[in-house]
């Protein structure tokens, strides 16, 4: 992963080409790809540069995205300009009022800014979704496998994954067949890619590998937060907010979604940070995991998750799962 934060060769250039010569380039928080961000200042306005370097980063998902996002009165940032063939994209200047910084300074805001991330969601559900791949059956093992593939080995698991796979392949099937009505998932929906806009919406980053999905997904990414403790009275609150005008059986089917796709969601991420600090070094990502594993546990609760909760009893010990992962290795 990148870490210098030199604006690229190419940058002068193309800011010059768009009329944005001479600007200012510093930089901004980055993320964890290879995607970086720089903050282009002029006397009487600002954009984000972002550059996402080819081979590895393709920034036209996210042009798509954006412009979809915009189309449909949502906001996303405004495209400035683009070089493809530098991964040089310039963007609308979103400010620095994140909703996760927002609320640990301003706790009294949490329920009616959660509130507002749900009507949100609520009305992105009710568009129709963008060309997107679908979230698939090969996407949803795909991800989950990135635990028995990256956190197994570093707790020197011996895992069954031809089970794991398995017992996946039995509880999604009823997700699978609720999503003959796709809607357009984010994936990365928290609180650290809401934006708090000035004229009061929330702005959207961070869309770039939506997929055609559930619409629990986004849901369980923002209420249960993989970087931010989200209380289970807010969660619940907020869940039972976005079924309130569902029927008593269309809710209970959600419910059960929201769980799998929450059990789905939580399993890849514990593999992703792992992956981060095992091939990538970055050790940060280790303080999250007990807070995934809090999340993982309470879905694998549910009544529906019955298989998936009985393998990892069986292959992930408790007591492994409170166990640092102490070192980096190959």
């Amino acid at each position: 992963m990148a870490n210098n934060m030199t604006p690229p060769a190419a940058a002068q250039e193309f800011l010059k080409e768009k009329g944005w010569g001479g600007a200012e380039i510093v930089p901004v928080a980055g993320d964890a790809s290879f995607r970086r961000y720089f903050r282009v200042i002029m006397p009487e306005r600002k954009a984000i540069l972002m550059d996402a370097p080819p081979p590895h980063e393709d920034p036209r998902p996210f042009i798509n995205i954006a412009r979809h996002l915009k189309a449909q009165n949502f906001a996303a940032p405004e495209i400035y300009g683009e070089d493809l063939s530098h991964g040089l994209v310039l963007l609308e200047d979103f400010g620095d009022q994140r909703m996760r910084e927002h609320l640990d300074h301003h706790p009294e805001d949490e329920e009616r800014i959660y509130r507002q991330t749900i009507d949100l969601i609520k009305a992105l559900h009710r568009e129709p979704a963008a060309d997107v791949p679908a979230y698939d059956w090969d996407q949803y093992l795909r991800e989950v496998n990135l635990l028995p593939e990256w956190y197994c080995p570093a707790q020197s698991l011996n895992v069954d994954q031809s089970a794991f796979v398995d017992a996946w392949r039995h509880v999604l099937k009823s997700v699978l067949a609720a999503q003959t009505s796709p809607v357009t998932v984010l994936r990365d929906y928290h609180a650290e890619n809401i934006m708090l806009l000035d004229d009061h919406r929330l702005g959207l980053l961070d869309f770039q590998d939506a997929l055609a999905g559930h619409a629990a997904y986004d849901l369980v990414s923002m209420l249960q937060d993989a970087r931010r403790d989200v209380p289970d009275d807010l969660e619940e609150s907020m869940l039972q907010y976005y079924l309130d005008d569902q029927s008593t059986d269309q809710a209970k089917a959600f419910r059960s979604h929201y769980a799998i796709l929450g059990a789905q969601r939580n399993t890849k991420i514990i593999g992703i940070f792992t992956r981060l600090y095992k091939r990538d070094g970055k050790a940060r990502y280790l303080d999250f995991l007990p807070r995934m594993w809090r999340l993982l546990e309470k879905d694998l609760a549910h009544p529906d998750l019955a298989r998936v909760s009985e393998w990892f009893d069986q292959n992930v010990p408790v007591e492994v799962r409170s166990r640092p992962i102490t070192s980096v290795s190959a």
